[in-house]
């Protein structure tokens, strides 16, 4: 499975991902309540550019439940590879989809629910299948990864498509689109992920007693890791108050799940070393997860009747209704006269004339 830090640090890791998913999923509905909550109030809304949600005590609430995940979720990226902690987020996926249907009254249909399951079951084997990130022990090992030509690379496409992304395509179909803000979110969610890492390493050298205080790469990657979160945390907000939050979480899964294993896979060399069955046990689970969220984001209005199965199905529902009638009219038969009406009248009149001629 190739969990960083042994088997102990593996569990711990699941662990940690797990909760993480937890308070997660629970965030989106309370921010989403409470953006809702600002708009039947008349305020400024989110995706207009107010900020007035930060005089609403529920998504202050929704803010404090995220950070709680998150924090547990960095400190399972500091457990365990980023490509076996990131697929369990699929878990928040899940979360948020049941409690969206429960306190928001949004529809999640048997579509959904499949969705849901397929997720779950994606997220097991890509945790079975996890690939082993080469060992990251100290800042001046990160520091050498972080110089590496081709994470430098992948971190300036991020930053300049997020650039455009918010000063072009914003402006003109941010409202209309969902995937222009998440994929901003996305995007700088992946670099985001890297510092966490790199501070998660930090913090494990503070406590074994080097002094790293002193060191000024520690201080730049908590100064960008402020920075995303910031950038993920305003456009989130976009997001989630233009469009339904069944619609945001598994598409912003989904980009951010794609942008961390990318972004893993060029700073750490995970794929490097992985044998052929954990590679398409890994890309299978992934794909798996993708066509659970497809369900859950597609299909989440309509509704689930005989009309939507296949034709060759309908034939069969009505061959087999046909097949109920014609033995329910048989065993019927069993509790009716032995004679016809017809017999019934011939079998009156010749006793009527036998009478007569009595």
């Amino acid at each position: 499975m190739g969990a960083a830090g042994g088997r102990p640090g593996f569990y711990v890791g699941l662990g940690l991902a797990l909760v993480s998913s937890a308070f997660i999923g629970g965030s989106f509905i309370l921010k989403k309540k409470g953006l809702l909550r600002l708009c039947r109030h008349g305020r400024t809304r989110a995706g207009q550019g107010g900020h007035s949600y930060l005089q609403e005590w529920l998504w202050w609430a929704g803010l404090l439940c995220m950070g709680v995940g998150e924090a547990a979720n960095f400190a399972a990226y500091a457990f365990a590879p980023a490509t076996l902690v990131t697929p369990l987020g699929a878990l928040s996926v899940l979360v948020s989809a049941v409690l969206s249907s429960t306190f928001l009254n949004e529809q999640l249909n048997v579509h959904g629910k499949i969705g849901c399951i397929l997720s779950i079951l994606g997220s097991t084997v890509m945790v079975i299948h996890a690939p082993q990130e080469e060992e990251v022990s100290s800042l001046e090992s990160m520091a050498e990864k972080l110089k590496d030509p081709g994470f430098i690379v992948f971190a300036v496409c991020v930053l300049v498509s997020s650039l455009l992304l918010i000063f072009v395509a914003g402006p003109r179909c941010g409202q209309s689109n969902v995937l222009v803000y998440v994929l901003v979110c996305s995007a700088i969610g992946s670099l985001s992920v890297s510092c966490v890492k790199g501070l998660g390493i930090t913090l494990k050298e503070l406590f074994s007693g080097k002094p790293v205080l002193k060191e000024p790469l520690g201080w730049v990657l908590l100064v960008c890791l402020v920075i995303c979160i910031s950038v993920q945390i305003n456009y989130l907000n976009k997001a989630l108050d233009i469009f339904n939050t069944s619609v945001v979480t598994p598409v912003y899964y989904v980009l951010f799940t794609t942008a961390v294993m990318m972004c893993s896979a060029i700073l750490f060399k995970e794929w490097q070393h992985m044998v052929l069955d954990n590679i398409i046990g890994t890309i299978s689970g992934f794909l798996t997860i993708v066509s659970g969220i497809f369900l859950l984001h597609a299909f989440r209005d309509m509704p689930f009747t005989s009309d939507l199965l296949p034709l060759f199905l309908q034939q069969g529902r009505a061959d087999l209704h046909a097949t109920w009638r014609s033995t329910d009219r048989h065993q019927s038969c069993q509790h009716q006269p032995l004679l016809s009406s017809e017999d019934k009248d011939s079998q009156s009149t010749e006793e009527e004339e036998e009478g007569e001629s009595m």
